[in-house]
């Protein structure tokens, strides 16, 4: 989009990618045109909707339960493992937890109000991140908040909350956003409507036909091992915040977050589809919860179950300690190996330490240590997992990118072998052509052929097209390097291995097979 100007069409290496709406893209697209191309532009609106997420975990945690508690909602959301990691990936995920969640907070806090302008303004505003959600991810951005809502409403009784709640005004503000790239999307492609609507959405979730089936218990150890070391105190969460069904009436906002949970675990658990990000929207509803009873804790004197918790996170702070220390260190990864030692080191630091601090804090009854521990403890342990990861690259191609793009010309050819290599394209500021792969380019292939035919190639062609002239390079995968490309590729010499992938170069010497 940032170098063609067409802000209807997404485009994956060049072809029509139309599996997912464009909010994110249209972002990426301004930031790259006003800043240039860069890592930190890429990730940057991943990162500016993780912290807003934050600030909405704060905003409600405040409105609804007091400062202290929103502070305390911060803090989890920001200090979870699986909030934390996602935060630093570009993906489209973070993009529609955050709106869901705007919009999901939105509502709860405009049933609170009277009739009025505050009322109205906050529905309005739940209309519109609905509508920036359906921009983000499609028809879940209705879907999924409708469906919490209604489940809420029915179930607690709370229809008599609901009124008004400016359907008409609100539907024109969410047509207005979201319907005007799907009509000009239509217009501009005739089978837009069945492939987005239709395999997108309903076959992605019915069928197994995106190839990513797990089991229906997929996604719980990803909620309590991603809420971790957070997921220690639900429990206690429970009991301070949610209370019995027979109370719920008395804690109706608590229960609403509690089925906003247990709706989308439930919904993607049954879902033919499954990938990890989907249940990110869960994350920022159960900080609240759990930011309500750490306030809760700060303030009082908490019973057994508040310190049984915090003997919890010692624990599986010494299992994640162990782990740390007897992880092997990769053989195809030499830098980082070298380094590991160092991290083992000061991650084991940062555990020990938490551990200490939480066995004072417990010894001497002081929730105040304890959660300051658990605090403190993961935020080093993140810092700590930051600066590693930034030395490891087992699925980058960026040290390939970096080795032939000062000497690549305009006619020079580059290939993706046997996958598509995302960020290859992007390092080396050009379109590359792809063999013996569709995968989620088969759309776009298929519906431009005229112009996709000389770029994406299938193995019988490949051959013929790496020996005409002009100067190639491939990057392979090493299975695919043995088994095919080695024996039918004789004219080619390598320049770079990685732990994913072979670089290779044209070259007049054959390359003699390898025993």
């Amino acid at each position: 989009m940032a170098a063609t100007g067409d802000f209807v069409t997404p485009r994956l290496n060049g072809v029509q990618y139309f599996e997912k709406p464009p909010l994110v893209y249209w972002l990426s697209a301004l930031t790259f045109r006003q800043f240039g191309v860069s890592e930190f532009t890429a990730r940057l609106w991943g990162g500016i909707f993780a912290v807003l997420g934050v600030l909405l975990a704060y905003a409600a945690g405040r409105a609804l339960y007091g400062r202290l508690s929103g502070v305390w909602a911060a803090i989890v959301l920001s200090t979870n493992i699986f909030y934390y990691v996602l935060s630093q990936i570009i993906l489209l995920d973070m993009a529609v937890a955050v709106t869901i969640t705007g919009c999901l907070l939105s509502f709860i806090l405009a049933v609170r109000e009277p009739r009025g302008r505050r009322r109205f303004w906050l529905f309005m505003g739940c209309y519109v991140f609905m509508a920036l959600a359906t921009l983000s991810k499609g028809l879940i951005g209705i879907a999924i908040p409708g469906a919490v809502m209604f489940f809420w409403l029915l179930l607690l009784n709370q229809w008599h909350k609901l009124m008004p709640f400016h359907p008409i005004a609100g539907t024109i503000l969410l047509l207005a956003i979201a319907a005007p790239w799907h009509i000009l999307a239509a217009r501009t492609h005739p089978d837009f409507l069945n492939f987005y609507f239709v395999h997108e959405h309903w076959l992605r979730f019915t069928t197994r036909v995106h190839g990513r089936y797990e089991p229906w218990w997929f996604f719980l150890p990803m909620f309590f091992g991603g809420l971790f070391p957070w997921s220690v105190f639900i429990s206690e969460t429970w009991r301070t915040s949610v209370g019995s069904w027979k109370s719920r009436t008395l804690n109706s906002e608590a229960w609403f977050f509690l089925i906003w949970i247990v709706f989308i675990v439930g919904f993607f658990s049954i879902s033919q589809s499954k990938l990890i990000p989907y249940i990110l929207p869960v994350f920022p509803p159960a900080a609240v919860l759990i930011g309500r009873a750490l306030a809760h804790a700060w303030r009082n004197q908490p019973e057994g179950g508040f310190f049984l918790a915090g003997r919890g996170f010692i624990c599986f702070s010494f299992l994640l300690a162990v782990a740390v220390v007897i992880v092997p260190a990769p053989g195809d990864q030499p830098d980082l190996a070298a380094r590991l030692p160092y991290f083992r080191a000061a991650a084991g630091f940062v555990l020990v330490a938490g551990m200490a601090g939480t066995i004072m804090g417990l010894r001497r009854k002081l929730p105040r240590l304890v959660i300051g521990s658990i605090v403190g403890t993961f935020v080093a342990v993140l810092v700590t997992v930051s600066i590693g990861a930034a030395t490891f690259e087992k699925t980058s191609t960026r040290k390939f990118a970096t080795m032939i793009k000062p000497i690549l010309k305009p006619e020079d050819r580059v290939y993706s072998v046997g996958t598509y290599t995302q960020d290859l394209p992007v390092y080396l500021n050009r379109l590359i052509h792809v063999v013996d792969y569709r995968g989620e380019l088969a759309y776009g292939i298929d519906a431009e052929p005229e112009m996709t035919s000389a770029r994406f190639l299938n193995r019988e062609d490949f051959p013929d097209d790496w020996n005409r002239p002009g100067d190639a390079y491939a990057v392979v995968r090493p299975k695919a390097y043995e088994r095919w490309f080695l024996p039918k590729i004789p004219n080619h010499r390598v320049i770079a291995r990685s732990a994913r992938f072979v670089l290779v170069s044209k070259s007049v010497d054959p390359v003699q097979p390898q025993p």
